[in-house]
Order: structure tokens, then sequence, then C-alpha cells
């Protein structure tokens, strides 16, 4: 029984303390691990050096060169015909077949060295997406998003309208588009003089801030001779008067984009083939051989041919007893009984029949009766009403009042430069 008592004693004696160096042991480890446990420092280095993911796809980026095609550009990346003859079938991936030189593609490729995904911004505004799929390929028009921004530009005419517009700023194509617009009301080659001035309110085309194009002529003034025209563009793409008036009219007030009159209008004119007198019932247009003659009006061809006189002739017919005749052309475009638009090519200028130098004679009849087309008031064209008119008045007024303070922007922006 003593025996038995003395053991245990002892083993009560020796339960506490194995319980208490368990716990001591479990505080050890706890604590070890916190030690062990990186803090942020420590965890943001960690990340820093930690190897990144691999890329799933490699990107390339292939700028066009002198006589690149598809067929080239595939063989320079190693892709496969079998691939490009996929794509070609595609009726969306027309543009590959249009490569110009400095454009770029962005060709994705996986890790194995195949095509996964190419990209062709093939224009300002369009760009186009082939993307791989199980059976194929797919390829779609992507629309880019151009930021517009509108501007101003003005000039005051000393030796040419030309040299005032680009001196004013303007490009190429808004010069023309201006010479457009008033092209009914002014001859841009006869009527301007020294003081003619212009204001020109027009959209601007940027992409990532840079500038890529222009937009539409928004609203411009012209005085010429000290006779004030203006012009806003409407909802509709043409372009009116403050008061709703068409500015295109009937007829073009010349069918060509000429260099000089080599002879005007003149009833007692000394023929230059015969020496005797004879009238001249229209106008000679110089300009290069094979520069496109333009319907003046929209009509129907009622004569087209070849004699000795006027050489390769046509004969428009137009609503109102208009009629205008386009002679000496080098080649005919139209055949009789055709239907033809204002501004449709009918022919090329040339030096055919009876004439001296190359160029187009144009005649203009009202009612069987010649009369000069540079100074005859023409028709008026189409004229907004009712509702539309209404509505173009609100914002003919808005445009003009921006026309307005292009002077004080013009004059802000001179200073700080």
């Amino acid at each position: 029984m003593v025996l038995i008592l003395t053991i245990l004693v002892m083993m009560l004696a020796a339960w506490p303390g194995e319980q208490a160096v368990a716990t001591r042991v479990d505080e050890h480890v706890a604590n070890q691990a916190r030690d062990e446990q990186p803090d942020e420092h420590d965890r943001l280095a960690m990340e820093r050096t930690a190897t990144p993911p691999k890329a799933p796809y490699v990107t390339k980026q292939v700028k066009v060169r002198s006589g690149d095609n598809m067929g080239i550009i595939f063989q320079r990346l190693g892709l496969r015909t079998a691939d490009l003859h996929l794509i070609d079938q595609l009726k969306a991936a027309d543009p590959l077949r249009m490569l110009r030189p400095g454009q770029e593609l962005t060709f994705k490729l996986t890790q194995e060295g195949e095509l996964h995904s190419l990209y062709y911004p093939h224009s300002l505004e369009q760009a186009l997406k082939v993307n791989r799929r199980e059976d194929g390929f797919v390829a779609k028009a992507v629309r880019l998003e151009l930021d517009t921004r509108e501007n101003w530009a003005q000039g005051n005419i000393r030796s040419s309208f030309w040299g005032a517009a680009s001196e004013a700023g303007m490009t190429e194509d808004q010069i023309m588009d201006l010479a457009a617009i008033f092209g009914w009301d002014i001859d841009f080659a006869q009527d301007l003089q020294p003081g003619d001035s212009f204001r020109v309110l027009f959209e601007e085309k940027f992409q990532d801030d840079e500038r890529v194009a222009s937009g539409d002529i928004l609203a411009a003034e012209f005085v010429n001779q000290g006779e004030i025209y203006r012009a806003v563009l409407s909802e509709d793409g043409n372009y009116y008067t403050p008061a709703g008036k068409a500015m295109r009219k009937s007829f073009l007030r010349a069918p060509v984009n000429f260099k000089y009159i080599s002879s005007n209008f003149n009833p007692r004119r000394l023929h230059p083939v015969t020496g005797k007198v004879r009238p001249h019932n229209g106008i000679d247009y110089v300009a290069p051989v094979g520069t496109p003659i333009m319907a003046s009006g929209s009509g129907s061809v009622v004569a087209a041919g070849y004699n000795q006189f006027n050489g390769n002739y046509v004969f428009i017919k137009h609503a109102g007893n208009y009629v205008t005749k386009y002679l000496h052309l080098s080649k005919r475009t139209v055949n009789k009984g055709q239907r033809v638009k204002q501004g449709q090519t009918i022919g090329l200028l040339g030096s055919t029949g009876r004439v001296t130098g190359a160029h187009l004679h144009y005649e203009f009849l009202v009612a069987g009766v010649h009369k000069n087309p540079r100074t005859l008031t023409l028709p008026q064209a189409e004229t907004l009403s009712g509702r539309e008119l209404s509505q173009f008045k609100v914002q003919a007024q808005q445009q003009l009042a921006k026309l307005e303070r292009s002077e004080t922007q013009l004059a802000l922006r001179r200073n700080e430069s």
C-alpha cells in the first residue's frame, strides 16, 4: 500500500510539469511563427523579386514597306500560308489587300509562333480586327473614335486667294472646300480682287491629342468686291445662307477646273480661224488635255457625237428650258439619252474639231437663247421651309456667333504666340 501510494504521489507531482512544458513549447512555436512572418516592407520586396507569369501571347508590330503584301509579311513573321488563305476568304478582310507603305499592323502570336489575332487601322476612323476561332478566323470592322474640335481661320487677299488661305493656316482640302461652297456665286478665277476677305469656322480631327485630319467647314463668310456672302452647314449635309436659301445652284458657274479663259462670251468676236466677225456664244476654258469636264447641272443628254466643227460634243437638256453644250472634247463618257447629275464627268478636255488649241467651249442657253453663264443669275436649288427652316435658323445663328468671335480668338492666339 505504501508503495502504491508513493507511485500515485509521484505521478500527480509530475503531471502539471508536463502541461507547463507543453504550454511553453506551444508558446515558443507561436512566437517563432510570428517572428518568421514577413512585415509589409518584406512582402513588397518579395513581390518585386517574384518571377512574373509568362505572357500567353507575343505581340509584334510590322510597318508596311514598299512592295509589301500580306503574303510577304506572313513569310517575314514565319506564319503559316494556310492561315493567310483562310483570312483571305473573309469578305470583311478586304482592307488587307490594299496595304500602303508606312501603315502598321499589330500581330499577336502564341508561344508556339502561331497567329492568334491581328489589328490593322487602315484609315483614320476604321480598323480591322482578325481573331482565331476553333473553326478558322473571324474578321470585323472596328470604328475608331476621334476627338473633334473647332478652329478658326481668316485672311485678306492681297495677290491670290490660295496664298491668303495658306497663310491663314488652311489645308489644301479646306481651301478647295471653301471655294466649292461659294463657287456658285463667286468666280474664283476672275472675280477676286485685293482687299477681299474671308472667315471660316471648321472642324479638326484629333487622335491622342495629335491632329490627324481636317473636318467639315461649319460656317464661312466671304467678302467679294464689297458684297458679303455667308454659308452655314446644315444637318442634311448641304450649305445654306442664314435665311435658308441653298448655296448650291441648279448649275455650276464653270464646268471644268480651268487655268484661264481664252475667250469670253462676245456677240461680236472676231473668229481666230476665219478672221470674220462671228458671235462667240460661249466661254472657252483653257486647261490641260484630259481634264475632266463636268455636267454643270442635272439633266438628260440630248446629243453626243462628233463633227468637223465641234469635235467631240455633248449637249444636255435641263429642267426649265435650260440647255448646256460642251465642245472639242478629247473623249466623251456619256451617250445620248443618258441621265446625268450635276458634277458628273461627261468627257475630257481636248482639241478636236476646228480649234487653235486645247480648251472647252461651253455654251448656256435659256429657251433657245444664248446667255453668258458667268454673269447670268443662276436659278436657285432647293430652299429650306417650315420646321426645317426654323431649326436651321437657330443653328445658323449659333454658328455665325462663333464665327463673329473668331477674330477675338485669333487675336488672343497671336498674342500668346
